[in-house]
This record gives C-alpha cells, sequence and structure tokens, in this order.
C-alpha cells in the first residue's frame, strides 16, 4: 500500500510525525542503490532524467520506490552518454545537462545529491521565499556550509549529538554530487556504498550502547542492515538485490 510520496513526507501536511534521520537515511540508501542499480546492472544502462522527491513512492513502511520512468533513457553499452532534449524539473536539473544536452549517469547524480540535501533541509529544491541567491537548494547549503552555520539550515526534528556526524558526512556526500563538473562527481554505486556505510557504522554504535564489549563485536559479525532490514554484507552489493526489485515495481 502507497502512503504519499517523498515530497508529500517532507513537505506536505497531511503526514506526520515528521521523518526521523533514520529513516530519511535509510530512504536514502534505497534510492541510491535503485539508482546504482539502472546505470549499472541493468542489462542496458538505464538514466531516470527525473530524479527528485516527487517521483519517490513512499509504502506503509516508508520503503522508498522510484517511479516514473517516463522520461528516462537507455544508453547503449557503446556509448558513455547521449545527446538529448533537455529534460528533467528545475532545482533538480543537472546545470552541464541543462547547458550541453549531453546526458550521461552523473545527471541522475546530481539530481539525487538535491534529493538527499531535501532529507537532512526539509526544505524544497527550489524555493522563491529564500534570499535570490539561495533560493536554489544546492546554493543554500553551499552558502551555509561556507560561513560555518550549517546547523541552521539543517532540519531542527534531526538534529541531536548522536546524529551530527552522520549528519555532516551525509552533508558531504550530497555536496560531492552536486558538484557542477560531471567528470567530478562520484558513480552511483560508490554513492550507494557510502551511504550504506554511514548506515552500518549508525548500526554498529547503537548496537554498541545495548551490547558493551566483546558482546558487540559477535553481534555485528553476523551482518548488517541491508537497505529492508534485512541481514546482509556491506555496502554496494548489500543494496543491489532490493533495487532491482524496485526498479521491476517503479515501472
Amino acid at each position: 500500500m502507497l502512503c504519499g510520496t517523498l515530497f508529500d513526507h517532507l513537505h506536505g501536511s497531511l503526514f506526520g510525525p515528521s521523518l526521523t534521520w533514520e529513516q530519511r537515511l535509510r530512504i536514502a540508501v534505497e534510492i541510491a542503490g535503485t539508482l546504482a542499480y539502472l546505470h549499472s546492472s541493468a542489462s542496458i544502462p538505464i538514466i531516470h532524467r527525473d530524479v527528485k522527491t516527487a517521483n519517490i513512492l513512499l509504502d506503509e513502511n516508508l520503503t522508498a520506490k522510484v517511479a516514473d520512468f517516463g522520461a528516462s533513457r537507455l544508453i547503449p553499452m557503446d556509448k558513455e552518454q547521449l545527446t538529448t532534449m533537455v529534460q528533467g524539473t528545475i532545482g533538480y536539473l543537472d546545470p552541464e545537462y541543462y547547458h550541453t544536452g549531453l546526458l550521461n549517469e552523473k545527471s541522475d547524480v546530481y539530481s539525487f545529491g538535491v534529493v538527499v540535501m531535501e532529507l537532512l533541509t526539509g526544505q524544497k529544491a527550489l524555493c522563491f521565499e529564500r534570499p535570490q541567491q539561495s533560493k536554489h537548494l544546492v546554493n543554500y547549503i553551499s552558502s551555509a556550509m561556507k560561513e560555518n552555520r550549517l546547523h541552521e539550515v539543517i532540519d531542527a526534528k534531526i538534529i541531536n549529538e548522536n546524529s551530527w556526524k552522520e549528519i555532516s558526512e551525509a552533508v558531504r556526500v550530497a555536496m560531492e554530487c552536486t558538484r557542477v563538473t560531471g567528470e567530478e562527481r562520484p558513480l552511483m554505486t560508490e554513492v550507494a556504498a557510502k551511504l550504506e556505510g554511514l548506515r552500518v557504522t549508525k548500526a554498529k554504535h547503537q548496537w554498541s550502547d545495548q551490547y558493551p564489549g566483546d558482546e558487540t563485536e559477535n553481534l555485528v559479525g553476523v551482518g548488517v542492515l541491508s537497505a529492508q532490514g534485512d541481514t546482509s554484507s556491506t555496502g554496494y552489493d548489500s543494496i543491489k538485490n532490493v533495487a532491482s526489485m524496485q526498479v521491476a515495481a517503479g515501472r
């Protein structure tokens, strides 16, 4: 059963209470895993081309499913990019793709970075109520980082002393994804692995609090929580199978 979009949960008033940091991080991992699968594990690489919170469906368990593949393009195996008519949503649109018309997987990486910023701040990707120079969320966060006031722009509902380190790392990942030049952005598989690593670290710390000492090592040795909460191996491989099922459902 579907329970609205990620946009609805972040910016609407119909759903409550607000998503916790743990839920937001898990949702980011699930989206990243799906996009990594599309780019690297599908028989023919697929660029979604319109990644945004309004295209992320959440079910009753708040599991994220990437939807609306109407703008997606297949990338032939012998090519790294395509020249296309620019399509996407302002605020999420890769500036390099916008100016050149050259589409590749790094365009999805940029859009995903904006989605992560929305998860972190609770702010919309494009907001004309913010100052002119900060109406784009990427600029809004970039300015805050340069002025050492990141605490001011992160959603107060998710900030606590136990989550700040992970939040700071997630901000860094989002900033890497939204670099102006596509070549400087990470691959989606790398992004998925980094975010899954944050979840693993968080799970390990939670276990440490509950099971101090050697008992923790025994628990962690069994495995880590995958995107669906199952026990599986660390990193990108732990979410690839989940992502493939989400792609099938999203289509």
